[in-house]
């Protein structure tokens, strides 16, 4: 049987949360965040370079406006068309502009099982709290492949791992079964962000788990009933635009004001409609730059938003509450 229990560590300012679970007399420290984290975007400039000046105000204007945590290099953050080189540099940027204040999660997957060991076991070195692992894509794997790989990158790294399941993208489903053995037999396989939309099999999954695993939403329109499943959280591409407001909405529910976040979540859906009416991150950078907040350029093959699209954004942010800048 597994008993839980919560911790506190760290300094002056904000203390992670730990989630101490303890099995037959073992204790295991696992790194966790509850609330909403950001899977922030990476600036550049119109020539496709980072820029590190304008990641490091994103950083500073999430961290004024609650987030919880950072998620740094993933989808949102456009990570699959950055060298390994830039990958690991802005990672390296994001932990030391945040500096401890809020956990920095890594994105570190990769189809290639070798490139998702090297990049995880760098991101450690440069200091992540934690990582966020995308199921391979593209040649995907069956679920025994599945285990391997995420087994091997949990091997060669100390710190914990969140999966990452969204089959919309990677044309590969976790299946509950095999989140549930890894989150059993790997130490630092410790949680899952659930992107299937498929509300169905992230109750079975908590089902299965029975509290050996913790969810975070990875669909920012079914935030609240992952929450009503267990989940702590949500990682999130709305709180790039509105992360006061997405925290709220967990905290809200996390705190037993179901009320409050549910008409959060509700208010929301407009807008999270509109995100993701083109290719993430197409709309949430868009966004950021008609809030004048200049996120810049994509890298091919992302490309600008459709004025059509683009105009239904502006939309739904100002019937949210969102100033825009850009008309």
């Amino acid at each position: 049987m597994m008993r839980e229990s919560w911790g506190k560590v760290g300094g002056p300012g904000p203390i992670f949360l730990l989630r101490i679970l303890r099995t037959n007399n073992e204790e295991d420290v696992m790194a966790i965040f509850k609330g909403a984290g950001v899977a922030i975007v990476t600036p550049m400039f119109e020539n496709g370079e980072v820029n590190y000046d304008k990641l490091g105000e994103l950083l500073e204007y999430q961290i004024a406006n609650s987030t919880d945590a950072i998620i740094i290099c993933g989808t949102t953050g456009e990570a699959s068309t950055l060298t390994h080189e830039e990958h690991l540099d802005v990672i390296k940027y994001a932990i030391d502009k945040v500096a401890k204040r809020v956990p920095v999660i890594a994105g570190t997957g990769s189809n290639s099982t070798e490139t998702a060991v090297y990049l995880s076991v760098e991101a450690e070195k440069r200091g992540a709290d934690a990582l966020l692992q995308v199921t391979p894509y593209y040649n995907k794997a069956t679920q025994k492949g599945l285990i391997r790989h995420f087994t091997a990158v949990a091997e060669a790294v100390n710190i914990p791992i969140i999966l990452y399941n969204v089959p919309g993208r990677t044309g590969c489903n976790i299946q509950p079964e095999t989140a549930v053995y890894l989150a059993k037999n790997v130490k630092n396989i410790v949680a899952i962000k659930e992107a299937s939309g498929n509300i169905a099999q992230v109750a079975k999954l908590m089902s299965l788990a029975d509290g050996c695993i913790d969810l975070y939403s990875g669909e920012d329109g079914q935030v609240v009933p992952a929450l009503s499943l267990g989940g702590l959280g949500v990682i999130s591409v709305l709180s790039n635009i509105a992360p006061k407001e997405t925290h709220d909405m967990v905290m809200s529910y996390l705190n037993g004001d179901v009320e409050t976040s549910r008409k959060i979540q509700l208010k929301a859906i407009p807008l999270v409609d509109a995100l993701f009416c083109e290719v993430n991150p197409i709309p949430v950078k868009t966004a950021l730059n008609i809030m004048g907040m200049n996120a810049g350029a994509f890298r091919g093959p992302m490309c600008e938003m459709e004025e059509a699209n683009r105009q239904k954004l502006i939309q739904a942010m100002k019937d949210f509450g969102i100033k825009c800048c850009d008309e």
